[in-house]
């Protein structure tokens, strides 16, 4: 299965279905990608890879007088983001369903490109960050968040690798979802993608943070099973899951440790030759 086709089919599903359960696990590093991003009142972004659409209102919120576009690959998603996103509310706000690789975007037509997590599952990255840039006018923002390498004794891979074990499965090499997911996983990476696409001033800032999977542990497991459809897990292996949990309870839910790369870069300004020339443009809240 190609990631396109998750996208839009079991595993867009299950996002969409349950975005509150996504956007929990990953408040943590809201406040670090919106800190990189700076968005002012007046800006025009675009976030890629959208979902269903919480950093897409998140942004607008903070540029009541821009505009914001949402882009994503999966229709699932979208249409929970457009029925999650009050038109009155939100007027500067639109959805668009997209590949940013590929998308026709408005030549210089935006400030900023932000996303979440979405960005790593690009077929080119540097024909996708390139079509990217081009999106942006002279001296244009990029801010994204990327996983960290998935280090052995990481709190998150071991737990949720002993409940794949439990399954007898390895959620590591599962599909072409999780292949992707380590794509940027490299700061060297990062950087040689991104300066290819044309972007400089490319920095990459490592923040750790605390996922939460469930209200306690028998939640989290009925949670990560419920990912793949159809699967039948028997009562001793679902025991067996929730006591490998059960370390992780807090007052706060199950909580697992993560770690993602927050990496923010601009595209070069212009001087009155046309030629490229670098030039941090001051932010206007």
């Amino acid at each position: 299965m190609t990631v396109a086709e998750a996208w839009n089919g079991p595993l867009g599903q299950h996002w969409a279905a349950h975005p509150d359960r996504y956007n929990a696990m990953l408040d943590g590093f809201d406040g670090p990608l919106f800190d990189a991003a700076a968005i002012g009142a007046r800006d025009r972004v675009v976030d890629i890879g959208c979902g269903s659409g919480l950093t897409t209102r998140m942004a607008a919120r903070q540029a009541p007088d821009g505009r914001v576009i949402g882009v994503d690959i999966s229709e699932p998603l979208l249409a929970r983001a457009r029925s999650l996103t009050d038109a009155e509310q939100f007027p500067q706000v639109t959805y668009r369903l997209g590949d940013a690789q590929s998308c026709a975007f408005e030549p210089g037509g935006h400030d900023l490109a932000i996303s979440r997590g979405g960005v790593m599952f690009f077929a080119d990255p540097v024909a996708a960050f390139t079509n990217i840039a081009g999106a942006l006018r002279p001296g244009g923002r990029l801010a994204f968040l990327c996983p960290q390498p998935a280090q052995p004794d990481g709190e998150e891979r071991k737990a949720l690798g002993l409940l794949a074990s439990l399954l007898g499965r390895d959620h590591t090499t599962e599909n072409a979802v999780a292949t992707a997911m380590a794509s940027l996983s490299e700061p060297a990476r990062v950087h040689q993608v991104l300066g290819a696409a044309g972007f400089v001033d490319i920095e990459v800032t490592g923040v750790s943070a605390d996922t939460c999977w469930g209200k306690d542990a028998a939640d989290a497991v009925e949670f990560f099973v419920s990912r793949t459809p159809g699967l039948s897990v028997s009562d001793s292996t679902r025991a067996a899951m929730t006591g490998a949990l059960l370390p992780h309870e807090s007052p706060s839910g199950v909580m697992l440790r993560a770690g993602v790369w927050v990496v923010t870069a601009h595209t070069p300004q212009r001087t009155a030759d046309g030629r490229c020339s670098y030039q941090r443009r001051p932010h206007t809240p």
